[in-house]
């Protein structure tokens, strides 16, 4: 086991990971900017270290500082939270270089998944489908207009290097192709410096489900279920459910179990997400994500798996502590970020929170690092917790999620909670019913 950890994140989950290392046993450090000083993190850390200024250019994306801060602190494991340098192959490099461990994936497979086209090649070659779409970048007008004409309209072209949205444009016909191509590569210079896009089939009505995989970097690996992420605005996730409403308990398998194959092939090292589109009973790839996920605490209410325990194990090369066959799925979870937004406009809310009281009781986890008299800085994600309920039965989540919300109370600043309490009343959420477009168009109908 690794014997100091460095937490080179913030908010909740810089204190979801102090939580697992003091469980450990495990001395931690956390790093923060100015802003961040008086954050629950650094006031329950053992160690903390101030790396620079608000903006996370100069704090939480300055490797060079994170590595001082650990060599300052004897620090010999790093755990990047997500977000940040949690996907940034070049931080994994230089901290092996220095003899520290990163708590994730070689900088190897980050650099192989985290661009777009190169991790959908490397996805069908390992058996994973995907969606149909451009062998590779499309480079040129003719380019774009010969693959969209292969493929059928409407299509989707995205930034190689994108995220969040940024850089991907619907053309629905050949007219407004061209016009979606040159602000999709625009977007993507200004967003990634990168301007490089490719293509794919554009799904009407699909539903956004995400596997999450574990391997050891030995070539064993295992699945631990699905969730449903479809709940979304702006291509930002919402509210998402453990196990998906859509699925039925063998098409779970046998998509887990292809993930998990391919995890295998690859030889991975830690947790990972593959993420689809789901239509009309198919699945197809759209990207993975190396690191953890901010809604991974669904999947360890359905499993009872500790995934930063695991993260924590794998990286000291320990191995994994279950295998796929001792994994047993029960009962029903559902997440909802708490954003520190305006919760009709989500226009950001930055301020002093003057009281704050979270619920509780039987199946209700929060994650946050939100308290009263905190002062939430404007310079980050505005996400400030994270409601999770489980149920026996997705029913009875939805009823403890109600009640849950009713409970849970942030005053000082708006929040994204009177959302939630109109969502979990919805007649479409309560049967299920919903795909990636539901939220917006729900939201776009909903008086002001």
């Amino acid at each position: 086991m690794v014997s100091k950890i460095l937490i080179a994140n913030r908010g909740e989950i810089a204190l979801r990971v102090l939580r697992a290392c003091k469980e450990l046993g495990i001395p931690c450090v956390v790093v923060h900017s100015t802003a961040d000083a008086d954050a629950m993190h650094v006031r329950l850390a053992d160690e903390s270290v101030c790396i620079g200024p608000p903006p996370s250019r100069e704090s939480y994306l300055n490797i060079h500082q994170i590595v001082a801060a650990c060599e300052i602190t004897g620090a010999d494991a790093v755990h990047p939270g997500y977000g940040f340098l949690s996907e940034n192959a070049k931080f994994a490099e230089i901290l092996e270089a220095h003899g520290i461990t990163f708590i994730g994936p070689t900088a190897e497979h980050i650099r192989l998944m985290g661009d777009k086209i190169t991790a959908k090649t490397t996805a069908q070659e390992l058996g994973i489908p995907v969606v149909p779409g451009s062998d590779g970048e499309v480079k040129t007008e003719e380019d774009a207009l010969r693959t969209a004409a292969e493929i059928g309209y409407p299509v989707l072209i995205k930034a190689t290097a994108g995220g969040g949205g940024r850089g991907m444009k619907v053309a629905k016909s050949e007219v407004d192709l061209i016009e979606a191509w040159s602000t999709a590569r625009t977007e993507a210079a200004a967003a990634f410096g990168n301007d490089a896009v490719y293509m794919e089939k554009y799904l009407g009505k699909p539903r956004h489900i995400e596997i999450q995989v574990f391997g050891d970097g030995e070539g064993n690996a295992i699945h631990l279920g699905e969730r449903d992420c479809s709940l979304q605005r702006r291509h930002q996730k919402v509210w998402e459910e453990a196990n998906s409403p859509a699925l039925n308990v063998e098409q779970r398998m046998k998509i887990g179990e292809v993930c998990a194959d391919a995890m295998r092939k690859l030889k991975y090292r830690g947790a990972g997400t593959i993420e689809f589109l789901y239509e009309n009973g198919e699945f197809y790839f759209i990207e993975m994500n190396t690191r953890l996920q901010v809604e991974h605490p669904i999947t360890e209410a359905i499993t009872g798996i500790d995934l930063v325990h695991e993260q924590i194990r794998v990286a000291s090369g320990g191995g994994l502590s279950v295998k796929q066959e001792e994994i047993n799925f029960h009962g029903h979870a559902i997440e909802c970020r708490i954003n520190a937004e305006d919760a009709r406009t989500f226009v950001p809310s930055p301020g002093t929170i003057t009281h704050f009281h979270a619920p509780g009781g039987l199946g209700v986890r929060v994650d946050s690092g939100a308290y009263q008299g905190y002062k939430i800085p404007p310079y980050y994600d505005s996400l400030i917790g994270k409601l999770i309920v489980f149920g026996r039965t997705r029913v009875e989540c939805m009823m403890r999620l109600r009640r849950a919300l009713d409970e849970f109370v942030v005053d000082g600043i708006k929040t994204t909670l009177p959302l939630f309490q109109d969502l979990v009343d919805n007649q479409d959420i309560a049967n299920g019913d919903y795909d990636i477009h539901w939220l917006e168009n729900y939201l776009a109908k909903k008086p002001a």
